[in-house]
């Protein structure tokens, strides 16, 4: 019997896929799956299916980056028609239920007009008697209200629609995931169809780090002899390089791409928005996996946005993580779906939600959520925070891609929490329109106009610059601007110096530098130590 030990190959990508569909935060609950099914996934592929070669040229042209075009070229017409067919025949209840909410919100606004709405409950749509509850605002404007852990508990979700694609990759380049999905497997890719809750993967992902035999992986993973042909690829009896704990004085921060940054002391471990690189050569260096400690202690998500919350990543990642933190929610709104239940129905046991100015303590500091506004095209979602991080006598704020749009709440959250170190602010500044992630789930269409005039926009140089002033920082970092190219799959921006959250974002560091504040966009990799 060989023993040899085996670990997962360093750059072994780990895709999760719904139905065939990148994994994204608005794909895991049933109405929202249910309405990209109908509103995005249905659309471009028959989109694709009548002119690929629109998308083929689409998908060459910068100016259309992120648009809802499949980076195929010709060659998987017939592919994507079967993907079409079988969409429509074994995925009915979903979309009985996209129809479904269609009609409730036609139902309210044509019938509900200050009077009581409890007739209106028997016209509910039968998919959705139940799982709804009718609802006015203050001003009589009617909506409803998903019941949404019952809609986790009813036939609408299924997880067998999951399964995680492995693959090695050796570049940085993807297909955009909310436009192309992912087609029948390659000789070079093995899926497992398995759900993402599974302990399974736990097993698979501690691999990085920690060796075992080859039998006991095959066994683990349950493959036939094709697929563990295929596993046996992805292996390597090569360790990982040696991570090496900070052991030093105060504290210190890594900044790993995009939002992520990792703060670490002595005893404490702190990861933001962890969106993470595989290993390969590149001319850009960059922290990656390798990278991270044995235990996260605390995972901090700022928003339900797929460059902040990243399946694929966290899958990998959950084995390690003590508590993962996001902002709390469970007002049922369409628009946005609880992230505690999301994580929770993944297989997160240790999920913390916190509102607005609440404080989880540690012993070398605290964590406080801070008010998050703008960047959600006005919709009413609270699923989103900023963060203020206490190490030690150090503070830090995670803005994210918060929207100063009105300095007053920063000046009432100063009030309590008072100055800070360093500030770590979002300036993608021009923003998608609303319906770029939201399309999906509006039942009525928004005019052009309307809708880019509600951006997904994070704070230009004005706003930017007034919470550096408010908080007093002594440094300010630029992040969260898609730049790194392992964030094409995401995000799909592609900036050059004329663009304007670049021009923004150099003005602003430009002026902190003359008021000598320590100022940068970040890029790549940086390591700062706190003493």
């Amino acid at each position: 019997m060989n023993r040899d030990q085996f670990f997962l190959r360093p750059n072994v990508v780990a895709e999760p896929l719904v139905d065939g569909w990148y994994a994204w935060a608005h794909l895991i609950p049933p109405a929202t799956l249910a309405r990209n099914l109908t509103g995005r996934h249905l659309k471009i592929m028959e989109s694709y299916i009548q002119a690929p070669e629109t998308h083929e040229a689409a998908v060459k042209n910068p100016k259309l980056l992120g648009g809802p075009f499949m980076d195929f070229g010709k060659r998987s017409v017939e592919q994507v028609q079967r993907l079409h067919q079988r969409t429509q025949n074994e995925r009915r209840p979903l979309i009985a239920l996209s129809r479904a909410i269609e009609r409730l919100d036609a139902l309210l606004r044509e019938r509900a007009a200050g009077a009581s709405l409890e007739s209106l409950y028997a016209e509910v749509p039968n998919e959705l008697k139940g799982y709804v509850e009718l609802v006015y605002d203050l001003n009589n404007h009617p909506s409803f209200r998903l019941i949404e852990p019952l809609l986790y508990k009813s036939p609408y979700y299924n997880c067998g629609l999951q399964s995680v694609v492995l693959s090695e990759i050796n570049g940085d380049d993807r297909p955009f995931v909310l436009s192309t999905p992912r087609l029948e497997d390659a000789e070079d890719t093995l899926r497992l169809q398995i759900p993402f809750a599974s302990e399974q993967f736990d097993h698979l992902f501690r691999l990085k780090r920690q060796p075992a035999p080859l039998e006991e992986i095959q066994d683990s993973l349950g493959l036939d002899s094709k697929g563990d042909a295929k596993l046996r690829a992805l292996l390597t009896p090569e360790p990982p390089s040696l991570y090496r704990q900070y052991a030093g004085e105060g504290a210190r921060w890594r900044y790993f791409g995009h939002a992520c940054i990792l703060l670490e002391t002595r005893g404490i471990s702190v990861l933001l928005d962890p969106v993470l690189s595989y290993s390969y050569e590149s001319d850009i260096s960059r922290y990656t996996y390798d990278d991270l400690p044995e235990v996260i202690d605390y995972v901090l998500i700022t928003h339900n946005h797929q460059d902040h919350i990243l399946f694929e990543t966290l899958l990998q990642l959950r084995h390690r993580i003590r508590h993962i933190v996001v902002p709390r929610n469970n007002g049922g709104a369409l628009q946005d779906p609880s992230l505690r239940l999301i994580l929770e129905k993944c297989g997160f046991r240790n999920v913390i939600d916190v509102s607005e100015m609440e404080e989880i303590a540690f012993d070398q500091g605290s964590i406080t959520a801070l008010p998050f506004l703008g960047e959600h095209g006005d919709l009413n979602v609270l699923s989103k925070a900023a963060y203020l991080l206490r190490l030690d006598n150090h503070k830090l704020i995670f803005a994210a891609d918060s929207c100063n749009i009105s300095p007053e709440m920063y000046r009432h959250v100063h009030r309590e929490v008072g100055n800070v170190d360093a500030l770590f602010v979002g300036m993608e500044c021009d923003g998608a329109p609303v319906s770029w992630i939201y399309g999906p789930l509006l039942t009525q269409r928004l005019e052009r106009d309307k809708d880019h005039s509600r951006r997904l926009a994070g704070s230009n140089y004005d706003r930017a610059m007034a919470i550096v002033e408010q908080f007093h920082c002594k440094e300010v970092y630029v992040y969260a601007m898609g730049q790194e190219p392992w964030l094409n799959h995401v995000m799909s921006i592609k900036y050059t110096e004329q663009s304007n959250p670049i021009i923004q974002s150099n003005r602003l560091i430009e002026t902190c530098l003359s008021r000598g504040i320590t100022a940068e966009r970040l890029f790549g990799e940086k390591e700062i130590l706190l003493h």
